[in-house]
C-alpha cells in the first residue's frame, strides 16, 4: 500500500513557514536598533539638561560664592594701604628740640661736613667750613644748613650786599663753625681764655679759627626763647659769627624793643631794669 504524501500543511513544510520566521527575525533587528537609538538620544538629553543645570546654577552663584568664602576673607584681612608721610621739611627740624645729655661724653674729634654752597650775594666773599665733633647724636647735615641759610639770609651780617658768605669742605677757610659736645666747647673756648662752663654757652674762640657752638644749647635751646628752636638757632648763629667779624656785646637799650642780636640773649634778656624781645638779627626788618 503507498505511503501517504506529506501535505504541505506539516508542521515543517507549512506553507510560507520560512518567510514568516525571516520576516520574524527583521522586524525584532529594527526593534532593537530603534530602541538602541532611541536610548542613546536619551542618553544626549539627560546629559545635557545635567550640563545646562549645572551652567545655569554656576552663573547663578555671586563670585564670592564661586572663590569661596576664603577668598573674601583673605581680602578683607589685608590693611587698607597708607598713604607715605609727608617729608620733615627743614624748617620743622629747625623748629623741633633734641634731647642730648649736656654731661655726655666727649671724642674731641670733627668730622668736616662735605660738600660745597656757593656764595648767593654780593660783596666780600667770606669762606667758612662746618666742622662736627664725632659721636654727637645731631644732624650735621642740617646744621651745615642753617649755618648757610643763616649767614646769607639779609637781616644777616651781609645785610645790603656787603658780605656773602661760601661753605666749602676743602682748601682755605676764614673761620670754621663747629657743632661740639660742650665739655669741647669748654676746651677750645679756654684756648682764648674764655669761661663758657658757668652758663654752658658758645663762643668765638678767637684765638683760633673756631667758632664754636655748644651742641647742647643747639639741641635743648634756652630758657629766654622757649620753643622758639627755629629762632634761637638763628641767633646763636648770628652772635657767634658776630664775634667774629668784630662785633662786641651790646645790651637792651629801649623796652619792648628787639634785643641787639650781640647781646647775650642765652643768660638774659634785661640788662638794667630793662626787657627786650628775643631776636635772631643784627638787621631785623
Amino acid at each position: 500500500m503507498p505511503e501517504p504524501r506529506r501535505g504541505s500543511g506539516g508542521r515543517g513544510d507549512a506553507p510560507g513557514g520560512g518567510a514568516h520566521r525571516a520576516a520574524g527575525g527583521r522586524g525584532r533587528a529594527v526593534t532593537g536598533v530603534a530602541a538602541a537609538v532611541v536610548t542613546a538620544v536619551l542618553a544626549v538629553f539627560v546629559a545635557g539638561q545635567v550640563e545646562d543645570g549645572t551652567e545655569s546654577r554656576a552663573q547663578a552663584q555671586t563670585p564670592d560664592a564661586r572663590n569661596g568664602a576664603g577668598a573674601a576673607s583673605r581680602s578683607d584681612s589685608r590693611p587698607t594701604p597708607r598713604p607715605p608721610a609727608a617729608p620733615v621739611t627743614y624748617e620743622q627740624k629747625m623748629a623741633k628740640k633734641y634731647p642730648l645729655d649736656q654731661r655726655m661724653p666727649a671724642s674731641g674729634e670733627f668730622m668736616t661736613v662735605g660738600g660745597h654752597d656757593k656764595a648767593p650775594g654780593k660783596g666780600e666773599v667770606l669762606r667758612y667750613r662746618v666742622d662736627v665733633e664725632k659721636g654727637l647724636p645731631l644732624d650735621g647735615g642740617l646744621f651745615a644748613t642753617a649755618v648757610h641759610r643763616t649767614l646769607n639770609d639779609d637781616r644777616s651780617w651781609g645785610h645790603g650786599g656787603t658780605r656773602t658768605f661760601e661753605r666749602v669742605s676743602s682748601g682755605r677757610a676764614d673761620f670754621v663753625v663747629t657743632l661740639a659736645s660742650p665739655a669741647t666747647t669748654a676746651k677750645w673756648c679756654a684756648k682764648s681764655d674764655l669761661d663758657i662752663t658757668v652758663d654752658n654757652v658758645s663762643c668765638d674762640s678767637a684765638a683760633t679759627d673756631r667758632v664754636m657752638i655748644n651742641a647742647y644749647r643747639w639741641a635743648q635751646g634756652a630758657e629766654t626763647y622757649g620753643d622758639r628752636m627755629y629762632e634761637y638757632r638763628q641767633m646763636l648763629i648770628n652772635h657767634e659769627v658776630g664775634h667774629r667779624l668784630g662785633h662786641n656785646h651790646e645790651s637792651c637799650g629801649k623796652a619792648g624793643a628787639p634785643a641787639p642780636v650781640m647781646m647775650q640773649q642765652t643768660k638774659f634778656l634785661t640788662t638794667d631794669g630793662v626787657t627786650c624781645k628775643p631776636n635772631a638779627w643784627p638787621f631785623p626788618k
